[in-house]
């Protein structure tokens, strides 16, 4: 009867286990990652906003991280929680990070999305195309 209750006990913290020592450090890795790429994303789009020019177009590449502890995740550009504000939405599963698009997003709309996958592209073009 020992044994049994001790067995059922251990399962139950062989249960726990995961959750705690795994999937715990996980989502605290995603959330700095997913900061740091938010803050990266936004930075190079501020840096094409900055070298515009009036008349013509400008296309920049940039690499983020293939994968955030193993798993792929999703960014997308658009309107944040303030009609005038614009953030950098980066997601997977449970983990939702905003990151503000650093002041330009009252001045150039800016939309799009992307993945962790390839070269990641940015192009601005005065005509509005």
């Amino acid at each position: 009867m020992v044994t049994g209750v001790l067995m059922i006990l251990l399962v139950i913290m062989m249960l726990l286990l995961n959750s705690t020592f795994m999937e715990s450090p996980v989502n605290r890795l995603s959330y700095v990652a997913f900061t740091d790429i938010g803050n990266a994303v936004s930075t190079r789009i501020v840096d094409v906003y900055a070298l515009a020019p009036s008349d013509g177009t400008i296309v920049t590449a940039f690499d983020i991280p293939n994968d955030v502890a193993g798993r792929d995740y999703f960014v997308q550009i658009g309107q944040g929680n303030n009609p005038i504000d614009q953030d950098v939405r980066i997601y997977r599963d449970l983990a939702d990070i905003h990151v503000s698009l650093a002041g330009i997003g009252a001045s150039r709309g800016v939309i799009g999305n992307t993945t962790g996958r390839g070269l990641n592209r940015i192009s601005y073009d005065s005509g509005g195309v």
